[in-house]
């Protein structure tokens, strides 16, 4: 249970930038000061462009995967190449998550 108040004071510009940022958070205004004063990393949520994208990359990793196993026996450079390419679309979905 929150019970103690803590007052700051900052400009009109601060404190519109503080509210932005906690909006893309997901998180109250009191709840992002809180957690960046005690030093907690705050994660902003994906936008709905981004997560359609996030998405569309992951079906191309997928699809470069089924390449990569339908030539695996009869054009195995190929099926090499695709599995590079879908390492590569692997690393870029782990950045896009950060």
């Amino acid at each position: 249970m929150k019970r103690e108040n803590i007052k700051f004071r900052c400009s009109v510009y601060e404190k519109k930038l503080l509210a932005m940022r906690a909006k893309r958070a997901g998180i109250s205004l009191s709840e992002y000061c809180r957690s960046s004063a005690l030093g907690n990393e705050i994660v902003e949520r994906m936008t709905p462009e981004q997560t359609e994208q996030f998405r569309m990359l992951a079906r191309y990793g997928n699809n470069f995967t089924r390449i990569g196993n339908m030539f695996r026996k009869h054009d195995p450079r190929l099926a090499m190449e695709a599995d590079k390419l879908m390492d590569e679309i692997r690393k870029q979905l782990i950045n896009f998550k950060k």
